[in-house]
């Protein structure tokens, strides 16, 4: 093959593609630092030694010096020449070692190395066609998706998406009836339940593992009297009406979204309220031809179209969809009315009324 190849645009083409290998190789070097508390150790902001870092957090040395330079080398601590040593900057420490802040981001990549474990069985997918369930997927895939989705929810759910919805709030602070389908591991679900005490919620979804994960927490969490998981299939309408239907991230991954939401509306009393947050999207494909769409494109790749597939409707409607395409699932649904409630920088929140 005789190509023409201009070196400037090459030599610019291969810059990019270095720093996606050191950021391939890295993300296992950002779960290790979660791991083994080493982000946690270093969170105050004070200057430590590779020593001092070893002896604080139990590792060595050896392991150490090559992680902590990769890390600078990324932009993920900084390192002082003249002293030897090793700091974070606030904005470091709150996006690495507070879990519970609204920023944490390695659970995201947890999330990237669990599916990536999978790729033999995706690679034989890519062949057949067939798809690959959620619940055959690598254990990684569950607890990063959770860490993952937490921070956004925690910082927007309560404080602005449900207000953004005609008549919620105010039901749910006087008490009221909450059915959150696709759970996964109750992070939504609780973080509902924890905002508004007055009001009963219900999670379901049909990966068995995640649900008993969900329990576990509200346990923890103190909201077990109030607060129910169930297995069960979206597509499934609930035994009890709901005056609040939610659907984080969820309703692309289905084989058929229409049949989940006209499950939904089934099962709203009726002034009731279905809740679809979905990934941030255009409409057109060229729309989301940019980083966030990228990371959206490649999880539906690898996560979201195997998962449709696996399922009866096969639609594998994806995670950038965009709201054009998510309004007229919910029409079909058998939704009157339907609006784009708000945003934020990740996300859709589309209200939808019978």
């Amino acid at each position: 093959m005789t190509m023409t190849v201009d070196q400037e645009v090459l030599g610019e083409f291969l810059g990019r593609a270095i720093g996606d290998l050191g950021a391939a190789i890295s993300a296992g070097l950002v779960v290790l630092g979660d791991r083994l508390g080493l982000y946690r150790a270093m969170a105050d902001g004070r200057p430590v030694t590779v020593g001092e870092l070893a002896d604080r957090t139990g590792t060595a040395v050896a392991y150490l010096r090559p992680w902590l330079a990769n890390q600078a080398a990324g932009g993920y601590v900084q390192y002082d020449p003249a002293s030897d040593t090793w700091s974070m900057t606030a904005e470091q420490a709150y996006a690495l070692a507070v879990e519970d802040g609204t920023a944490f981001f390695p659970g995201s990549l947890q999330l990237a190395l669990g599916v990536l474990r999978d790729l033999p069985a995706l690679e034989d997918r890519f062949r057949s066609g067939a798809g690959f369930g959620w619940h055959e997927h690598d254990g990684d895939l569950f607890e990063g998706t959770e860490r993952f989705f937490r921070p956004g929810y925690a910082g927007n759910l309560v404080q602005s998406w449900l207000p953004a919805l005609d008549g919620v709030v105010a039901k749910l602070t006087a008490g009221a009836s909450v059915a959150d389908v696709g759970c996964g591991r109750g992070a939504s679900t609780l973080l509902m339940a924890e905002a508004f005490p007055a009001t009963q919620f219900l999670g379901t979804d049909y990966h068995e593992a995640s649900v008993v994960v969900a329990r576990r927490h509200a346990a923890e969490a103190g909201v077990a009297d109030r607060v129910q998981f169930r297995t069960a299939d979206a597509t499934e309408p609930l035994a009890e009406a709901h005056d609040l239907i939610t659907m984080f991230d969820c309703l692309h991954d289905m084989g058929d979204p229409a049949a989940a939401a006209a499950a939904a509306r089934r099962s709203l009393t009726g002034d009731g309220t279905l809740m679809v947050v979905e990934p941030m999207a255009g409409d057109r494909l060229e729309d989301n031809l940019n980083p966030l769409g990228r990371v959206f494109y490649g999880a539906s790749t690898l996560v979201c179209t195997p998962c449709s597939l696996a399922q009866p409707g096969a639609m594998a409607l994806g995670p950038q969809a965009g709201p054009a395409r998510l309004t007229a699932v919910l029409h079909e649904a058998g939704f009157t009315r339907v609006r784009l409630a708000t945003t934020s920088p990740v996300n859709l929140v589309l209200e939808a009324r019978p």
